[in-house]
C-alpha cells in the first residue's frame, strides 16, 4: 500500500512525532510505500519526505525543538492563514507526485482540513488520528471548529490514543461521529531496552556520577502541564537522587525553586537530542522509579510506556488516559495532581521494598507486551488501510468493467 502521513510539527521532540516515526518505520519494514509531509529536514530511512515550510511554526502546548515559539491560540487570522495555505499547497503536490492509497493525518487541528481538500481534487479517504494536545488547543481557540467539524463528516475513520481522549473528542465535535471512532494507543518497542547494555549503564552513571544511588526519573517535555514542580516539591523528602530530562518554558521556574528549596538531590539534566536517543533509553533502564506528575488531562503518556518496557515501575496522577495503562498497585501507583506528599510516600515505598518493586516492574512489562508493543499497533493501523484504501486507478478499473458490461445490452 502507499500510505501519506500528514503532520505539522518536528518528527522529534514529543510523543506524537515518536508515534509517527515508528509507525512509518514500521510500516516500511513491512514492505508498505510511505511519505510524510511535514515541517521536518531530517529524514527516516526508507520513507520518502516532503518538506512543509510555513511562514512560522506554532505549537499547542510546547516542544524542545521550538523554544520561544508562539502558540496556534495566540496568533492572528493572518498568521494562521498564511500557514494553512502553506500546508495545503505542499500536501497536494506531494499527493500528485507520491499518490498515495490512503492518507493518514496526526491531530486535530489544521490538516483534517487539508486533507478534506485532496478528498475532493484527488478522491482519496483519510482517516484522522488525536493524540490529545490537539483537543486542549482547540478548547481554548475554535476559530477552526467549522473545517474540522465538515473534515470529520468525510474523514472515514478516526482513531484516539486512549479512551479519555475519545470521550474528549465526541465531547467537543458530536458522539453521532462514534460510530467511525475507535481507540488504538501508541505503542513502545521492547527491544529498544533490552539492547541497552551494562557498558551503557556503568558509562551513564560515571558522566553523572550517580554511583550507587537510587535513582528517581522524568523525562518530557518541561510546562506547567506535566507538573514537574510537585516532583521537585516532593524530592526534600524522597530518600533517593531525582533526575529530570528534558527542556521547555518552565525550565527556569523550576531551577528557581530547586534552588530556593536549597534541594541537593535534584538534577535538572538537558534534552536529549535524537543521535542520543541510546542514552536516552539507559536512562530509563536505569532508574528505579519513574514518576509522571502531570496537572492536565493526560491524553495518554507514551513516556509512561517506555518506562513500563524498561521493567521500571511507575507513579502517575490519576488524570486523563493513564487510568488506561496504570492499574493502581497493580503494575504502577496513581496519586491525585498535585500530591507532593503522596509522591514521596510512594516513591519511598517502591525504593525500600525490592521485592515490592520488582513484581510491580514485571507486571508493567508484562502490560507493555500484551497491549502497546508497536507490532500490534503497527497491525491494527494496517488492517484499517487495506480496509479503506482507495486508488483513482482502481476506481477507473471499476467504472471501465461497469461500463463494458452495459456495452453489451446495446
Amino acid at each position: 500500500m502507499k500510505i501519506m502521513y500528514l503532520y505539522m510539527f518536528p518528527l522529534w521532540g514529543n510523543g506524537s512525532g515518536a508515534w509517527l516515526r515508528q509507525l512509518a518505520s514500521h510500516l516500511v519494514e513491512r514492505g508498505h510505500d510511505v511519505a510524510i509531509v511535514a515541517p521536518e529536514k531530517r529524514k527516516l530511512h526508507g520513507v520518502k519526505h516532503y518538506r512543509v515550510r510555513p511562514p512560522q511554526m506554532g505549537v499547542f502546548v510546547g516542544n524542545p525543538e521550538l523554544k520561544d515559539i508562539k502558540k496556534y491560540e495566540d496568533m492572528n487570522g493572518v498568521e494562521l492563514g498564511n500557514i494553512y495555505t502553506e500546508y495545503v499547497n505542499t500536501t497536494l503536490a506531494a499527493v500528485r507526485e507520491f499518490q498515495p492509497e490512503i492518507l493518514h493525518v496526526f491531530h486535530t487541528a489544521f490538516l483534517p482540513p487539508v486533507a478534506r481538500i485532496a478528498k475532493v481534487l484527488y478522491g482519496i479517504k483519510f482517516i484522522i488520528t488525536t493524540h490529545g494536545s490537539d483537543l486542549h488547543y482547540l478548547s481554548r481557540d475554535r476559530r477552526l471548529i467549522g473545517l474540522i467539524n465538515d473534515a470529520n463528516k468525510v474523514a472515514r475513520f478516526i482513531t484516539a490514543n486512549s479512551t479519555f481522549t475519545r470521550k474528549w473528542y465526541l465531547d467537543m465535535f458530536g458522539h453521532d461521529l462514534s460510530y467511525k471512532t475507535r481507540t488504538i494507543p501508541g505503542g513502545v518497542n521492547l527491544g529498544d531496552f533490552s539492547r541497552v547494555s551494562s557498558y551503557e549503564i556503568e558509562k551513564l552513571n560515571r558522566k553523572y556520577q550517580l554511583n550507587n544511588d537510587r535513582v528517581v526519573l522524568f523525562t518530557g517535555r518541561l510546562t506547567v502541564h506535566k507538573g514537574v514542580e510537585y516532583l521537585i516539591k516532593a524530592a526534600k523528602d524522597i530518600k533517593g537522587t531525582v533526575l529530570i530530562l528534558g527542556d521547555g518554558p518552565e525550565r527556569p521556574f523550576l531551577e528557581k525553586l530547586i534552588n530556593d528549596y536549597k534541594l541537593k538531590n535534584v538534577r535538572l539534566l538537558r534534552y536529549m537530542k535524537p543521535d542520543e536517543e541510546l542514552d536516552f533509553h539507559a536512562f530509563y533502564k536505569r532508574a528505579d522509579v519513574y514518576v509522571a506528575p502531570s496537572v492536565w488531562k493526560e491524553p495518554l503518556g507514551l513516556v509512561i510506556l517506555e518506562s513500563m518496557a524498561a521493567a521500571c515501575p511507575v507513579i502517575a496522577t490519576k488524570t486523563g488516559g493513564i487510568g488506561s495503562i496504570i492499574k493502581d498497585g497493580v503494575n504502577g501507583f496513581l496519586v491525585r495532581p498535585r500530591d507532593s506528599k503522596a509522591i514521596a510516600e510512594k516513591v519511598n515505598m517502591l525504593l525500600a521494598d525490592e521485592e515490592l518493586r520488582k513484581k510491580m516492574a514485571k507486571k508493567a512489562q508484562e502490560s507493555v507486551k500484551d497491549k502497546f508493543t508497536w507490532d500490534k499497533i503497527t497491525t491494527r493501523f494496517e488492517n484499517m488501510y487495506k480496509k479503506f484504501r482507495y486508488t483513482t486507478r482502481e476506481y477507473l478499473r471499476e467504472v471501465k468493467g461497469i461500463q463494458k458490461k452495459l456495452s453489451m445490452y446495446k
